[in-house]
């Protein structure tokens, strides 16, 4: 009997509702709930194998010649039963770099091969589980940055491969770890790329999208073009190796992502690690589901897959063994990658329980590692008290959640290339917008604990970059026009009261060809494009003062509700114009949006006192001039900043 009958009898009618109900109850988490270490520990006297598989009749340890593939095998050690169905084995001797899988037996004639869900090293393509020595992957003087209040962050979401992949970026090893932290390059005409680019920009952290190994980009083909953005997990504790110099050594691609950690610490930029434990790839294919099938993930009624999340599957971290997993894995990565940050796909189809633990794990190794995470309410099994959405942030107080709706007020519902917000024609949009930036703050309820809770964005990865959005909801625009819109709305978000969060090359109007969903898209769609952020670099110098003044001053970036009602004011919110005032014993700034044709006066009058600080819809030299005239005007579609201390 192959497994795949084994399944097939498993999930027919009588024998999924007495097999299914037993392992995916309450009940059966308690009895075999297992606290212990899993996975391969290691010494160089002896490593201990340990796989949790409570449906299985036996157990093998294989073990491979080397990490070719398809090496042969060299040994088969039987692995003993012990207890809450844990298998193991030790062997006495030095294991380092040996290859292995799991070779578990269900019934008499039905098997199957599987890593070890727990391993944190790999074969290429990950298909076989190898042994790793720390010390073969150590570096000296590696350590996780200093911590920073939530909202004094500001996060700039890349993708590996876009950042270099540019031809024109002056970046020799593109499309890899190394390449994001490669300095001194530089486009044909001088334009700063990657590293050098990033530093100057000043941003506190880099959001970088899975580098976790994933699925569908195949490893022993790198000289093709192949492109995915990484949700698509297979082993969740190895780095993935196309991004490796070298992916047919397990510790190449190990080492590459600390240093390119590393480097990005040296330079006062810190690391969040954007993570996946919602769903998987393929999940027969995958280890989780290979060493237990049928208990990872949720089901419904019929037996068949829950799909909360839209891509077939939603792994049930309400199970306790689920939750162990995860919870050692976010440990293991924030541990021996001194990451700085997570952010967590679709943490919605997550429980309120699972996301708790997280949280105070990793408080025990460093309170400041930031929680993010999209707090959408997804179609899954898992009742809505239970899940870690925005309506229970409460609940989840040290978590932060992406603001949909600032987004949609910025530039209209990101599910409709019509729909408009504020900054390309849409009505009636200033007073919500006006207190989102604020936070909520001034708003009689508000799920959130704090604007530390909250991710201010108009554009990520998914859907339309705002710039494409643009040139769907205003085609007749000029060239000038929609940079101004652009950076208006990128100007809200970095002037938004909580943690701004903008994606890689939104600041010099990044476009991926009007596709909303370039996951696998080539690289002519996902590129950086450098020689464009060197032909706006008056915008790009714009975002950089904007950056550093967001930085510099602390009414920017206030910490907690009673901070924004006492230095905040709501001065105008009507008819395309939202004036807000901050200000503390010391300074007073008036920040004012701008969203008409139109010229607009600024209706502060006992403001006259201010100074223009900076402005979208003005250059640096034109500012300085501007700064002696008392009554300010507001330029068409700008954003302005005026400023005086006391």
């Amino acid at each position: 009997m192959s497994l795949e009958t084994f399944e097939t009898l498993q999930h027919t009618t009588i024998r999924q509702k007495v097999l299914g109900s037993l392992i995916r109850s309450q009940a059966f988490d308690e009895a075999f709930y297992y606290d212990g270490p899993l996975g391969a520990s290691y010494t160089a006297e002896q490593t201990t194998f340990r796989v949790w598989s409570p449906l299985a009749a036996k157990v093998e340890l294989i073990c491979y010649q080397d990490a070719t593939p398809n090496s042969p095998i060299a040994t088969v050690q039987t692995m003993t039963e012990t207890y809450l169905g844990t298998f193991e084995v030790t062997l006495q001797q030095d294991c380092r770099n040996l290859v292995y899988s799991y070779l578990i037996y269900y019934a008499p004639h039905a098997s199957v091969y599987s890593q070890d869900p727990y391993a944190t090293g790999a074969t290429v393509n990950g298909q076989r589980s190898v042994v790793i020595a720390p010390d073969d992957v150590a570096l000296k003087n590696f350590k996780r940055l200093k911590g920073i209040p939530p909202t004094d962050a500001v996060i700039y979401e890349l993708h590996i491969r876009d950042f270099s992949i540019d031809p024109n970026s002056g970046i020799s090893q593109k499309g890899k770890y190394l390449g994001v932290v490669e300095e001194q390059t530089t486009t044909p005409t001088g334009q700063a790329t990657g590293f050098d680019y990033l530093k100057e920009l000043g941003v506190t952290h880099v959001e970088i999208l899975p580098f976790y190994d994933f699925a569908t980009v195949d490893e022993t083909h790198l000289a093709e073009a192949q492109y995915n953005w990484g949700y698509d997990p297979l082993n969740y504790n190895v780095p993935e190796g196309s991004y490796s110099t070298d992916p047919y050594d397990p510790l190449v691609r190990i080492r590459e992502l600390k240093q390119m950690i590393k480097k990005l610490h040296t330079a006062g930029i810190r690391v969040i690690m954007d993570v996946v434990y919602n769903h998987v790839y393929e999940p027969k294919e995958h280890p989780l589901h290979k060493t237990f099938p049928g208990y990872y993930f949720r089901y419904q009624a019929d037996g068949e897959l829950a799909n909360g999340t839209g891509v077939g599957n939603d792994l049930a971290s309400e199970r306790k063994m689920m939750r162990k997993f995860i919870v050692d894995s976010v440990v293991y990565w924030a541990k021996n990658f001194h990451l700085d940050g997570f952010r967590f796909d679709l943490m919605g189809n997550l429980d309120l329980e699972t996301m708790q633990a997280i949280r105070k794990a990793l408080d025990e190794i460093d309170p400041t590692i930031l929680l993010l995470g999209e707090g959408w309410d997804l179609a899954t099994t898992l009742p809505a008290e239970k899940k870690a959405i925005q309506q229970n942030a409460q609940q989840i107080p040290r978590i932060a959640f992406f603001n949909d709706r600032l987004r949609d007020q910025i530039k209209g519902d990101v599910f409709s290339d019509q729909h408009t917000g504020f900054i390309n024609g849409g009505v009636l949009f200033e007073p919500d917008l006006a207190q989102q930036l604020l936070a909520g703050a001034f708003t009689p309820t508000t799920p959130y604990t704090s604007p530390q809770q909250i991710i201010q964005y108009a554009e990520a990865h998914d859907n339309l970059t705002l710039f494409d959005k643009l040139v769907k909801t205003n085609p007749n625009d000029t060239p000038q026009q929609r940079i101004k819109r652009n950076t208006l709305g990128t100007s809200l978000v970095l002037l938004a009261q909580g943690i701004p969060f903008i994606q890689a090359g939104q600041e010099f109007l990044r476009t991926k060809q009007g596709d909303p969903n370039s996951y696998r898209s080539p690289d002519n769609i996902n590129q950086l494009d450098w020689e464009q952020a060197a032909s706006l670099h008056i915008v790009t110098n714009y975002f950089k003062q904007l950056i550093a003044l967001r930085r510099t001053h602390r009414l920017f970036h206030l910490k907690s509700y009673e901070d924004i009602r006492h230095h905040a004011r709501l001065v105008a919110a009507y008819d395309q114009l939202i004036v807000i005032r901050l200000f503390d014993r010391h300074n007073e700034f008036l920040l004012a949006f701008n969203a008409s044709t139109a010229t607009r006066k600024l209706p502060l009058i006992d403001f006259k006192r201010a100074e223009l600080l900076l402005s979208n819809a003005l250059p640096q030299e034109k500012i300085a001039e501007k700064k002696a005239h008392r009554h300010q005007q507001l330029l068409p579609l700008s954003a302005t900043i005026f400023y005086h201390s006391f």
